[in-house]
């Protein structure tokens, strides 16, 4: 069983910068494909981005693009998601996902393991 972990959620006022990360407890982020989702209130689950299993190419939505910068650290067993000029329609629970294939997926049922999730509230 893979853990997913997520940190560094918080309150930050608009324009402002956080960085999450997401440690794949006792196994190597280097096996999985590495992406972000986020879920607001009454809103469907939305992909943010993803990091390839094999490509250190990350892959992102058109909503974040530009403002978001996803990185991996496979010795530290840890991906990161740096989020820049937030917006309040960022404000959403942001979640860590992990899979064994490679490529490019952005559906939420392509993903095998998730974690726990971390809140984001911008404010305007």
């Amino acid at each position: 069983q893979v853990h997913l972990v997520e940190s560094g959620g918080g309150l930050v006022q608009a324009g402002g910068s956080l960085r999450l990360s997401c440690t794949t407890a006792g196994v190597s982020t280097g096996w999985f494909a590495m992406a972000w989702f986020r879920q607001a209130p009454g809103k469907e689950r939305e992909f943010v981005g993803l990091v390839p299993r094999s490509v250190n190419i990350p892959y992102y939505s058109d909503s974040v693009k530009g403002r978001f910068t996803l990185s991996r650290d496979n010795a530290k067993k840890t991906s990161y998601l740096q989020m820049n000029n937030l917006k309040p329609e960022d404000t959403a629970e942001y979640y860590c996902a992990a899979a064994l294939w490679d490529g490019i997926r952005t559906a939420e049922g392509d993903y095998d393991y998730w974690g726990q999730g971390t809140q984001v509230s911008v404010s305007s």
